[in-house]
């Protein structure tokens, strides 16, 4: 038992790390002479995760598997992490890997603040604490530092964030009923199919070079072995602990940020980092600990 938990948490170390990485390769791909578009990079990284998935299923001849009871919450799960996955590599494109990673973690905030609503959970003076910690922090990285371009970047981290919880939240819906890669399968399923409409209007331009290539297979493999290793980690470890980890992530974004492309937070960025980092990390704990003490 104690060890599958440390593995969990483990595999949620590893999860993070290759989130951070599939960050450095978006932004990459924008610094590229011509730079490869948002959505081009998030096309290729959802249509890698798409084959990782089917091409065992069907070699298994397990396919019918991955489409799971086919419940509405899954397609909705689908659609709302597919637009999440859009925003979150346009935000990053515009406001750099770290800033947009943070405001993209408020994704378990909105989890906190809409769970009452959406799963009929009551949320404690504790969490609710939390929650209004996570808005301040939120509030300082909001704060556009470069002009228009900069503050739709920081707008759509915090829309990608919101869509994000609305996923999890459809996966909480859905209950136990599927297994991850049924869930992982219609994200990847919707998101191609958003993607193709998307070209279909405003065209397609693929990475014309090989170093454009290189940094959107970067964010595609590692963001398909990050889901992967994440899957796991909240099958073998409590959700909260799990969640906790996972804000390794964002640390390990300004990190790269600030080491490979010199983008270094100010003191108001940095300060709501801190906010939302230590938020964040409180949050599932004291969800947890309500719902023990009911």
């Amino acid at each position: 038992m104690w060890q599958g938990r440390m593995r969990g948490l483990a595999y949620m170390v590893i999860a993070a790390f290759l989130f951070s990485v599939m960050g450095v390769g978006v932004y990459g791909a924008a610094l590229t002479v011509p730079p490869v578009a948002a959505p081009m990079v998030s096309f290729i990284r959802v249509t890698v995760n798409l084959v990782i998935l089917v091409a065992p299923a069907l070699w298994f001849k397990q396919g019918w598997a991955l489409f799971g009871d086919r419940r509405a919450s899954l397609w909705l799960r689908g659609l709302f992490g597919a637009v999440s996955l859009m925003l979150s590599f346009a935000a990053i494109q515009r406001i750099g890997p770290g800033e947009s990673a943070f405001l993209s973690a408020s994704s378990g905030m909105f989890v906190a603040l809409l769970g009452p609503a959406v799963l009929s959970q009551r949320n404690p003076l504790s969490v609710w604490l939390a929650i209004f910690g996570s808005l301040a922090g939120l509030f300082l990285l909001f704060q556009p530092r470069l002009g228009p371009s900069d503050f739709l970047g920081r707008a759509m981290a915090l829309g990608s964030g919101f869509l994000a919880a609305l996923a999890y939240l459809m996966v909480a819906r859905a209950g136990r009923s599927n297994p991850p890669q049924a869930v992982v399968f219609y994200f990847c399923l919707v998101a191609v199919a958003i993607h193709l409409v998307y070209f279909g209007i405003y065209g397609v331009l693929w990475p014309s070079t090989q170093n454009a290539w290189g940094w959107v297979m970067l964010a595609g493999i590692s963001g398909s072995g990050a889901q992967l290793y994440m899957t796991r980690a909240y099958q073998m470890a409590p959700a909260a602990l799990v969640s906790s980890v996972g804000y390794i992530g964002p640390v390990m974004s300004v990190i790269w940020g600030v080491l490979l492309f010199a983008k270094v937070p100010d003191q108001k960025a940095l300060a709501g980092c801190m906010l939302v980092l230590l938020c964040g990390v409180f949050l599932p704990f004291s969800a947890v600990r309500s719902r023990a003490e009911k």
